[in-house]
Protein backbone atom coordinates (compact mmCIF):
# COMPACT_ATOMS: atom_id res chain seq x y z
CA UNK A 1 0.00 0.00 0.00
CA UNK A 2 1.13 3.61 -0.97
CA UNK A 3 0.62 5.73 2.26
CA UNK A 4 0.80 8.63 -0.23
CA UNK A 5 -2.94 6.92 -1.18
CA UNK A 6 -3.83 5.88 2.29
CA UNK A 7 -6.99 8.87 3.45
CA UNK A 8 -5.97 8.48 7.04
CA UNK A 9 -3.42 10.50 8.79
CA UNK A 10 -1.29 10.35 11.83
CA UNK A 11 -1.70 12.73 14.59
CA UNK A 12 0.77 14.84 16.72
CA UNK A 13 -1.26 14.51 19.84
CA UNK A 14 -4.17 12.05 21.28
CA UNK A 15 -7.91 13.43 21.65
CA UNK A 16 -8.44 15.43 24.97
CA UNK A 17 -11.10 13.55 26.30
CA UNK A 18 -9.44 9.66 25.38
CA UNK A 19 -7.66 8.66 28.42
CA UNK A 20 -6.49 5.51 27.76
CA UNK A 21 -3.17 4.71 26.68
CA UNK A 22 -4.19 1.77 23.95
CA UNK A 23 -6.84 4.54 22.07
CA UNK A 24 -4.58 6.93 22.70
CA UNK A 25 -2.27 5.77 20.37
CA UNK A 26 -4.47 4.14 18.22
CA UNK A 27 -6.29 7.27 17.28
CA UNK A 28 -2.71 8.72 17.21
CA UNK A 29 -1.15 6.32 14.74
CA UNK A 30 -4.40 5.97 12.22
CA UNK A 31 -5.46 2.60 13.53
CA UNK A 32 -9.17 3.47 15.00
CA UNK A 33 -11.38 6.38 14.78
CA UNK A 34 -13.61 7.11 18.22
CA UNK A 35 -17.02 7.76 16.94
CA UNK A 36 -18.40 7.74 20.93
CA UNK A 37 -17.72 6.50 24.08
CA UNK A 38 -17.10 3.20 23.47
CA UNK A 39 -17.21 2.86 19.86
CA UNK A 40 -14.77 3.00 17.62
CA UNK A 41 -14.53 2.65 13.23
CA UNK A 42 -11.36 0.39 12.41
CA UNK A 43 -9.46 2.18 9.41
CA UNK A 44 -7.68 0.56 7.15
CA UNK A 45 -4.38 -0.27 9.35
CA UNK A 46 -6.45 -1.28 12.34
CA UNK A 47 -8.44 -3.40 9.84
CA UNK A 48 -5.58 -5.31 9.05
CA UNK A 49 -4.24 -6.33 12.30
CA UNK A 50 -7.80 -7.20 13.93
CA UNK A 51 -8.10 -9.48 10.90
CA UNK A 52 -5.12 -10.88 11.91
CA UNK A 53 -5.46 -11.35 15.27
CA UNK A 54 -8.83 -13.22 14.16
CA UNK A 55 -7.24 -15.16 11.44
CA UNK A 56 -4.97 -16.66 14.43
CA UNK A 57 -8.15 -17.24 16.57
CA UNK A 58 -9.45 -19.25 13.76
CA UNK A 59 -6.46 -21.09 13.98
CA UNK A 60 -6.75 -23.13 16.54
CA UNK A 61 -10.52 -23.00 17.50
CA UNK A 62 -10.20 -24.86 14.01
CA UNK A 63 -7.41 -26.62 15.22
CA UNK A 64 -9.88 -28.45 18.31
CA UNK A 65 -13.05 -29.12 16.78
CA UNK A 66 -15.00 -25.71 16.43
CA UNK A 67 -16.93 -24.81 13.64
CA UNK A 68 -17.54 -21.42 12.51
CA UNK A 69 -20.83 -19.79 12.13
CA UNK A 70 -22.02 -16.43 11.70
CA UNK A 71 -25.37 -15.83 14.18
CA UNK A 72 -27.85 -12.75 14.17
CA UNK A 73 -26.55 -9.61 16.56
CA UNK A 74 -30.39 -8.68 16.77
CA UNK A 75 -32.23 -11.41 19.11
CA UNK A 76 -35.91 -11.67 20.62
CA UNK A 77 -37.12 -11.12 23.89
CA UNK A 78 -38.58 -14.21 24.33
CA UNK A 79 -35.17 -16.35 24.39
CA UNK A 80 -33.80 -13.96 27.50
CA UNK A 81 -36.86 -14.56 29.05
CA UNK A 82 -36.32 -18.15 28.88
CA UNK A 83 -32.90 -17.72 30.58
CA UNK A 84 -33.93 -15.10 33.11
CA UNK A 85 -31.32 -12.28 31.38
CA UNK A 86 -34.05 -9.78 29.74
CA UNK A 87 -34.22 -8.28 33.35
CA UNK A 88 -31.18 -10.41 35.39
CA UNK A 89 -28.20 -8.39 32.94
CA UNK A 90 -27.76 -5.19 33.91
CA UNK A 91 -25.76 -4.62 30.27
CA UNK A 92 -28.19 -5.88 27.99
CA UNK A 93 -29.45 -3.48 25.09
CA UNK A 94 -32.93 -3.52 24.69
CA UNK A 95 -34.76 -2.17 21.42
CA UNK A 96 -38.35 -1.64 20.57
CA UNK A 97 -39.49 -2.76 17.16
CA UNK A 98 -42.56 -2.41 14.71
CA UNK A 99 -45.86 -4.16 16.65
CA UNK A 100 -44.76 -4.13 19.85
CA UNK A 101 -42.18 -6.44 19.86
CA UNK A 102 -39.34 -6.31 21.81
CA UNK A 103 -35.39 -7.34 21.42
CA UNK A 104 -32.13 -7.52 22.86
CA UNK A 105 -28.57 -6.80 20.95
CA UNK A 106 -26.21 -9.39 21.23
CA UNK A 107 -24.17 -8.89 24.71
CA UNK A 108 -23.48 -12.74 24.45
CA UNK A 109 -25.26 -15.34 22.33
CA UNK A 110 -26.27 -17.79 24.98
CA UNK A 111 -29.58 -17.36 24.07
CA UNK A 112 -29.06 -17.86 20.19
CA UNK A 113 -26.70 -21.04 19.96
CA UNK A 114 -28.34 -23.01 22.28
CA UNK A 115 -31.49 -23.28 20.67
CA UNK A 116 -29.87 -23.46 17.15
CA UNK A 117 -27.50 -26.36 18.51
CA UNK A 118 -31.08 -28.69 19.86
CA UNK A 119 -32.40 -28.43 16.65
CA UNK A 120 -29.74 -30.61 15.27
CA UNK A 121 -28.48 -32.67 17.99
CA UNK A 122 -30.87 -35.32 18.86
CA UNK A 123 -28.60 -38.35 20.30
CA UNK A 124 -25.69 -39.11 22.14
CA UNK A 125 -24.13 -39.97 18.52
CA UNK A 126 -24.58 -36.20 17.63
CA UNK A 127 -22.16 -35.34 20.59
CA UNK A 128 -19.66 -33.59 21.34
CA UNK A 129 -20.27 -30.76 19.18
CA UNK A 130 -18.75 -27.12 19.42
CA UNK A 131 -19.48 -23.98 17.33
CA UNK A 132 -18.12 -20.32 17.37
CA UNK A 133 -18.66 -16.83 15.86
CA UNK A 134 -16.33 -14.18 15.55
CA UNK A 135 -18.66 -11.11 15.57
CA UNK A 136 -19.60 -7.54 17.22
CA UNK A 137 -21.53 -7.73 20.98
CA UNK A 138 -23.03 -4.89 22.19
CA UNK A 139 -23.16 -3.94 26.30
CA UNK A 140 -24.57 -0.84 28.15
CA UNK A 141 -21.29 -0.18 29.84
CA UNK A 142 -21.53 2.51 32.46
CA UNK A 143 -17.61 2.70 32.27
CA UNK A 144 -16.52 2.89 28.24
CA UNK A 145 -13.24 4.93 29.18
CA UNK A 146 -10.49 1.87 28.80
CA UNK A 147 -10.47 2.66 24.81
CA UNK A 148 -10.61 -0.80 23.02
CA UNK A 149 -10.26 -2.50 26.38
CA UNK A 150 -13.91 -1.90 27.60
CA UNK A 151 -16.19 -1.27 24.65
CA UNK A 152 -19.75 -0.80 24.16
CA UNK A 153 -19.48 -2.86 20.95
CA UNK A 154 -16.67 -4.85 20.56
CA UNK A 155 -15.19 -7.70 18.72
CA UNK A 156 -15.40 -10.72 20.08
CA UNK A 157 -14.84 -14.43 19.17
CA UNK A 158 -17.40 -17.29 21.52
CA UNK A 159 -17.22 -20.50 21.33
CA UNK A 160 -19.86 -22.55 22.89
CA UNK A 161 -19.12 -26.80 23.27
CA UNK A 162 -22.44 -29.40 23.97
CA UNK A 163 -21.26 -32.83 25.80
CA UNK A 164 -22.99 -35.59 26.92
CA UNK A 165 -21.59 -35.46 30.45
CA UNK A 166 -19.64 -33.59 32.94
CA UNK A 167 -16.64 -35.46 32.12
CA UNK A 168 -16.54 -35.07 28.58
CA UNK A 169 -17.27 -31.03 29.01
CA UNK A 170 -13.92 -30.66 31.67
CA UNK A 171 -11.96 -32.92 28.92
CA UNK A 172 -12.61 -30.48 26.33
CA UNK A 173 -12.10 -27.43 28.48
CA UNK A 174 -8.46 -28.34 29.12
CA UNK A 175 -8.34 -28.76 25.64
CA UNK A 176 -9.56 -25.07 24.64
CA UNK A 177 -7.65 -23.75 27.73
CA UNK A 178 -4.22 -25.33 26.00
CA UNK A 179 -5.42 -23.66 22.83
CA UNK A 180 -5.82 -19.75 24.23
CA UNK A 181 -2.35 -19.94 25.52
CA UNK A 182 -1.13 -20.76 22.12
CA UNK A 183 -3.16 -18.09 20.80
CA UNK A 184 -2.18 -15.38 22.83
CA UNK A 185 1.56 -16.75 22.52
CA UNK A 186 1.24 -16.09 18.86
CA UNK A 187 0.00 -12.79 19.15
CA UNK A 188 2.58 -11.67 21.24
CA UNK A 189 1.46 -11.73 24.75
CA UNK A 190 1.89 -13.67 27.60
CA UNK A 191 -1.19 -14.34 29.21
CA UNK A 192 -1.50 -16.24 32.31
CA UNK A 193 -4.12 -18.28 33.79
CA UNK A 194 -6.05 -16.96 36.81
CA UNK A 195 -8.50 -18.39 38.61
CA UNK A 196 -12.33 -16.26 38.70
CA UNK A 197 -15.21 -16.90 39.93
CA UNK A 198 -17.28 -19.82 38.93
CA UNK A 199 -21.09 -18.16 40.16
CA UNK A 200 -23.53 -20.88 41.12
CA UNK A 201 -23.19 -23.91 38.51
CA UNK A 202 -18.74 -24.06 38.82
CA UNK A 203 -16.31 -23.27 41.74
CA UNK A 204 -13.89 -22.07 38.89
CA UNK A 205 -14.26 -19.91 35.87
CA UNK A 206 -10.49 -19.14 34.29
CA UNK A 207 -9.36 -15.55 33.05
CA UNK A 208 -6.15 -14.40 30.53
CA UNK A 209 -4.57 -11.85 32.15
CA UNK A 210 -1.57 -9.88 30.65
CA UNK A 211 0.20 -8.05 33.66
CA UNK A 212 0.30 -4.35 33.09
CA UNK A 213 0.88 -1.56 35.34
CA UNK A 214 -2.21 -0.05 32.83
CA UNK A 215 -4.25 -2.91 33.77
CA UNK A 216 -7.81 -2.97 35.12
CA UNK A 217 -7.57 -6.02 36.90
CA UNK A 218 -6.18 -7.10 40.27
CA UNK A 219 -4.47 -10.27 40.59
CA UNK A 220 -3.21 -12.20 43.10
CA UNK A 221 0.05 -13.79 42.24
CA UNK A 222 1.90 -16.73 43.81
CA UNK A 223 5.37 -16.85 42.69
CA UNK A 224 5.87 -20.43 44.44
CA UNK A 225 3.16 -22.48 42.89
CA UNK A 226 2.00 -19.94 40.23
CA UNK A 227 -1.27 -20.24 40.88
CA UNK A 228 -3.21 -16.92 40.56
CA UNK A 229 -6.33 -15.68 41.50
CA UNK A 230 -8.75 -12.72 40.62
CA UNK A 231 -9.09 -10.50 43.40
CA UNK A 232 -13.11 -11.32 43.75
CA UNK A 233 -11.96 -14.54 45.34
CA UNK A 234 -9.45 -13.60 47.79
CA UNK A 235 -9.91 -13.51 51.17
CA UNK A 236 -6.41 -13.68 52.51
CA UNK A 237 -2.73 -12.23 51.26
CA UNK A 238 -1.32 -15.44 51.24
CA UNK A 239 -1.53 -18.43 48.62
CA UNK A 240 -4.32 -21.10 49.61
CA UNK A 241 -2.48 -23.60 47.90
CA UNK A 242 1.64 -23.18 49.20
CA UNK A 243 0.99 -20.63 51.75
CA UNK A 244 3.25 -18.16 50.34
CA UNK A 245 2.40 -14.10 50.54
CA UNK A 246 1.47 -13.29 47.54
CA UNK A 247 2.14 -10.22 45.45
CA UNK A 248 -0.74 -8.01 43.98
CA UNK A 249 -0.47 -6.94 39.88
CA UNK A 250 -2.12 -4.76 37.56
CA UNK A 251 -3.39 -7.16 34.67
CA UNK A 252 -6.24 -7.19 31.41
CA UNK A 253 -7.98 -10.08 31.05
CA UNK A 254 -7.90 -10.90 27.37
CA UNK A 255 -10.05 -14.09 27.60
CA UNK A 256 -12.24 -16.33 29.67
CA UNK A 257 -13.11 -19.68 29.44
CA UNK A 258 -16.72 -20.92 31.86
CA UNK A 259 -17.91 -24.72 32.88
CA UNK A 260 -21.95 -23.76 32.11
CA UNK A 261 -22.80 -27.45 32.84
CA UNK A 262 -26.38 -26.90 32.55
CA UNK A 263 -27.00 -23.42 33.17
CA UNK A 264 -28.56 -22.54 29.38
CA UNK A 265 -29.63 -25.95 28.43
CA UNK A 266 -32.16 -26.92 30.91
CA UNK A 267 -34.30 -23.38 30.23
CA UNK A 268 -34.32 -24.90 26.93
CA UNK A 269 -34.99 -28.18 28.06
CA UNK A 270 -32.28 -29.51 25.97
CA UNK A 271 -31.53 -33.12 26.18
CA UNK A 272 -30.22 -36.63 24.61
CA UNK A 273 -31.44 -39.79 23.96
CA UNK A 274 -28.31 -41.29 25.64
CA UNK A 275 -26.79 -44.93 25.08
CA UNK A 276 -28.16 -46.90 27.52
CA UNK A 277 -32.09 -45.29 26.70
CA UNK A 278 -33.93 -42.74 28.49
CA UNK A 279 -32.96 -38.73 27.92
CA UNK A 280 -30.04 -36.85 29.51
CA UNK A 281 -29.21 -32.80 30.08
CA UNK A 282 -26.76 -31.65 27.76
CA UNK A 283 -23.78 -30.04 29.21
CA UNK A 284 -22.17 -27.26 28.12
CA UNK A 285 -18.96 -24.54 28.09
CA UNK A 286 -18.58 -21.51 26.73
CA UNK A 287 -15.24 -19.69 26.11
CA UNK A 288 -14.84 -15.91 24.86
CA UNK A 289 -11.80 -14.04 23.56
CA UNK A 290 -11.87 -10.58 22.25
CA UNK A 291 -9.84 -9.55 19.20
CA UNK A 292 -10.45 -6.15 19.55
CA UNK A 293 -9.41 -6.20 23.26
CA UNK A 294 -6.28 -8.19 22.40
CA UNK A 295 -5.28 -5.37 19.76
CA UNK A 296 -5.71 -3.15 22.58
CA UNK A 297 -3.74 -4.92 25.01
CA UNK A 298 -1.32 -5.58 22.64
CA UNK A 299 -0.49 -2.02 22.57
CA UNK A 300 -0.68 -1.20 26.14
CA UNK A 301 2.26 -3.65 26.51
CA UNK A 302 3.94 -3.09 23.37
CA UNK A 303 4.83 0.73 22.99
CA UNK A 304 7.85 3.05 23.38
CA UNK A 305 7.70 6.79 24.12
CA UNK A 306 7.88 6.63 19.99
CA UNK A 307 4.42 4.64 19.41
CA UNK A 308 3.32 1.31 18.78
CA UNK A 309 5.75 -2.04 18.72
CA UNK A 310 3.71 -4.52 16.87
CA UNK A 311 4.66 -8.20 17.10
CA UNK A 312 5.35 -9.49 13.54
CA UNK A 313 2.19 -11.96 13.31
CA UNK A 314 -0.45 -9.08 13.65
CA UNK A 315 1.15 -6.34 12.30
CA UNK A 316 -0.36 -3.97 9.73
CA UNK A 317 2.54 -4.64 7.23
CA UNK A 318 5.81 -6.27 7.97
CA UNK A 319 8.02 -3.79 6.19
CA UNK A 320 7.58 0.18 6.03
CA UNK A 321 9.75 1.47 3.10
CA UNK A 322 10.52 4.83 3.21
CA UNK A 323 11.19 6.77 0.31
CA UNK A 324 13.50 10.00 0.93
CA UNK A 325 14.50 10.49 -2.67
CA UNK A 326 13.76 13.25 -4.34
CA UNK A 327 14.95 13.58 -7.75
CA UNK A 328 13.60 11.91 -10.59
CA UNK A 329 16.04 8.62 -11.18
CA UNK A 330 16.00 8.24 -7.54
CA UNK A 331 12.54 8.18 -7.32
CA UNK A 332 11.94 5.24 -10.31
CA UNK A 333 14.74 3.02 -8.23
CA UNK A 334 12.40 3.23 -4.84
CA UNK A 335 9.43 2.53 -6.85
CA UNK A 336 11.20 -0.77 -8.13
CA UNK A 337 12.27 -1.65 -5.19
CA UNK A 338 8.67 -1.35 -3.39
CA UNK A 339 7.72 -3.58 -6.67
CA UNK A 340 10.03 -6.47 -5.97
CA UNK A 341 9.30 -6.35 -2.20
CA UNK A 342 5.41 -6.47 -3.37
CA UNK A 343 5.81 -9.51 -6.10
CA UNK A 344 7.87 -11.09 -3.73
CA UNK A 345 5.05 -11.60 -1.22
CA UNK A 346 6.00 -9.21 1.66
CA UNK A 347 3.63 -6.93 3.01
CA UNK A 348 4.59 -3.48 2.59
CA UNK A 349 3.43 -0.03 3.58
CA UNK A 350 5.33 2.32 1.14
CA UNK A 351 5.83 6.20 2.53
CA UNK A 352 5.96 7.88 -1.25
CA UNK A 353 4.72 11.32 0.32
CA UNK A 354 6.19 14.04 -1.47
CA UNK A 355 6.87 16.84 0.36
CA UNK A 356 7.17 15.21 4.06
CA UNK A 357 10.31 15.87 5.68
CA UNK A 358 12.62 12.92 6.86
CA UNK A 359 12.18 13.59 10.41
CA UNK A 360 8.47 13.69 9.90
CA UNK A 361 8.56 10.22 8.27
CA UNK A 362 10.77 8.43 10.94
CA UNK A 363 8.11 9.72 13.43
CA UNK A 364 5.19 8.50 11.81
CA UNK A 365 7.21 5.20 10.92
CA UNK A 366 7.91 4.71 15.20
CA UNK A 367 3.83 5.55 15.94
CA UNK A 368 2.61 3.67 13.51
CA UNK A 369 4.82 0.50 14.50
CA UNK A 370 5.34 -1.69 11.90
CA UNK A 371 8.71 -4.62 12.67
CA UNK A 372 11.09 -3.35 10.30
CA UNK A 373 11.54 0.13 8.06
CA UNK A 374 13.59 0.27 5.27
CA UNK A 375 14.92 3.76 4.32
CA UNK A 376 15.82 4.12 0.55
CA UNK A 377 17.65 7.94 0.11
CA UNK A 378 20.10 9.06 -2.81
CA UNK A 379 22.84 8.23 -0.11
CA UNK A 380 21.63 4.54 0.09
CA UNK A 381 21.38 4.49 -3.85
CA UNK A 382 24.65 5.56 -4.61
CA UNK A 383 25.85 2.44 -2.54
CA UNK A 384 23.14 0.23 -4.28
CA UNK A 385 21.90 -0.35 -0.99
CA UNK A 386 18.39 0.54 1.45
CA UNK A 387 19.21 1.30 5.66
CA UNK A 388 17.45 -1.77 7.41
CA UNK A 389 15.94 -1.19 11.04
CA UNK A 390 14.12 -2.87 13.30
CA UNK A 391 11.46 -1.40 15.34
CA UNK A 392 13.08 -2.75 18.69
CA UNK A 393 16.71 -1.88 17.98
CA UNK A 394 19.01 1.33 18.12
CA UNK A 395 21.63 -0.22 15.16
CA UNK A 396 20.80 0.21 11.47
CA UNK A 397 22.13 -1.82 9.18
CA UNK A 398 23.00 -0.92 5.83
CA UNK A 399 21.74 -3.86 3.38
CA UNK A 400 22.72 -4.17 -0.26
CA UNK A 401 19.51 -4.34 -3.00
Amino acid sequence: MRQSQLFTKTLREAPKDEVSLNAQLLIRAGFVDKLMAGVYTYLPLGLRVLKKIQNIIREEIDAVGGQEVLMPALSPKENWEITGRWDGLDVLFKLAGTGDKEYALGASHEEVVTPLVQRFVKSYKDLPVAVYQIQNKFRNEPRAKSGLLRGREFNMKDLYSFHRDEADMDAYYETVSAAYSKIFQRCGLDAKIVEATGGTFSKFSHEFQVFTEHGEDDVYVCNKCGKNQNKELVTDLKCPYCGVEREIKKAIEVGNIFKLKTKYSAPFGFKYSAEDSGEKDVFMGCYGIGPSRVMGAIVEVGHDSGGIIWPESVAPFEIHLISLAKDEADIKLADEIYGKLIKSGKEVLYDDRAGVSAGAKFADSDLIGIPYRYVVSHKTLEQNSVEVKKRRAEEIDLVKI
